[in-house]
């Protein structure tokens, strides 16, 4: 399962993250979205644990927690993909 991580700090690395969620369970990977500029946390990563069970836990225990001096936001992440549109629609007057 997928799991959104915001309201990271740009200091937070993919280990210390990953050291957070290995509480609950197994944890296949980590990512932290990056400035590309600087290369420190835009403020939010994803977490997969292959476990459903254990992701659940881990969200439950981890969201609102204090992580760096920052109260960390922890979801399941969206399925992916993009929104779609609405079609346009002219307006007749």
């Amino acid at each position: 399962m997928k799991i959104y991580v915001g309201n990271l700090t740009e200091y937070m690395t993919e280990k210390a993250l990953k050291e957070a969620f290995e509480a609950f369970g197994e944890v296949e990977s980590v990512k932290i979205i990056k400035n590309r500029f600087n290369e420190r946390s835009k403020g939010f990563g994803f977490v997969e644990m292959p476990s459903n069970s254990e992701a659940d836990k881990a969200i439950k225990a981890l969201n609102g927690n204090i992580v760096d001096k920052k109260p960390i936001k922890v979801n399941h992440a969206d399925s992916g993909g993009k929104k779609k549109k609405k079609p346009f629609r002219k307006r007749s007057y």
